[in-house]
């Protein structure tokens, strides 16, 4: 299914899912791990000791928002929170880099989903030549501090990266334009992202090879096939929470002094 990154070559990594899996078969466990989902969701937030942070990170199209709805569909909005991180406001670029982000962390009972993610600050940026590879180091310092952090604070770190091809993207970004339901994501800088796949791909592998210990590692998610997308990222959360394992707090009856 979905693996740490232990290995950094991106253009040797699937897009795509194995062939020991097919969509019915996929499609049939997603709905039982939604099911479970729900409850274990529903333990979190009555327990109120735990939460967890969803983190995701893709090229242009490598369907973020697709994921959402296929994996947390039918969960207690309650409970789910989602934030996308846009270009940071004035506000936000006069304090540091993890400022906007640590206000959007789940508090205890909650899960919550970054789409997008303090991650932009060391890709996007470098990329666009806005931070020396001498920052992006010391933000990848920072960055692994901040998720000990909320680690040793009881939030559940899980980081996946969506891995679509060069030709999958390319299909999509034409789609943004073709398809009527989908002009709305267009954006004008699209195709200038996408012909700058190969630097996107080194600033995300320099991303995995010094952002992923093993108490937090990435995993890398073949994202070619919606199905097995959301198949592959509901199993790696459903398989954690199984382990946080929370309880509903026990009933204690009122007892005269």
């Amino acid at each position: 299914m979905s693996r740490p990154a232990s290995a950094y070559d991106l253009t040797k990594l699937p897009t795509r899912a194995p062939h020991s899996i097919n969509k019915e078969q996929a499609n049939r466990q997603l709905k039982r791990m939604r099911q479970e989902l729900i409850e274990l969701q529903d333990r979190l937030y009555a327990e109120n000791r735990q939460s967890v942070l969803v983190v995701l990170q893709g090229m242009d199209a490598s369907g973020k928002d697709g994921l959402i709805r296929r994996v947390f569909s039918g969960i207690n909005p309650q409970g789910v929170q989602v934030h996308s991180f846009k270009e940071p406001t004035a506000e936000e670029l006069a304090h540091d880099f993890l400022w906007r982000v640590h206000q959007q962390t789940p508090r205890r009972g909650m899960i919550q989903v970054f789409n997008r993610s303090h991650y932009e600050d060391v890709l996007i940026t470098r990329v666009a030549g806005l931070i020396s590879t001498e920052e992006a180091k010391r933000r990848f310092t920072a960055i692994n501090a901040f998720e000990k952090l909320l680690q040793q604070a009881g939030t559940t770190v899980l980081k996946f990266y969506l891995h679509v091809s060069e030709k999958e993207q390319r299909e999509r970004l034409e789609e943004r334009v073709t398809d009527t339901s989908k002009q709305w994501k267009y954006e004008a800088g699209d195709e200038k992202k996408a012909q700058q796949w190969p630097q996107y791909r080194d600033v995300y592998e320099d991303v995995f090879q010094h952002c992923s210990p093993a108490s937090c590692p990435w995993h890398i998610i073949p994202a070619d096939q919606n199905w097995y997308k959301a198949y592959a990222v509901a199993e790696v959360l459903r398989d954690t929470m199984v382990k946080m394992n929370p309880q509903y707090p026990q009933y204690k009856a009122d007892r005269p002094e």
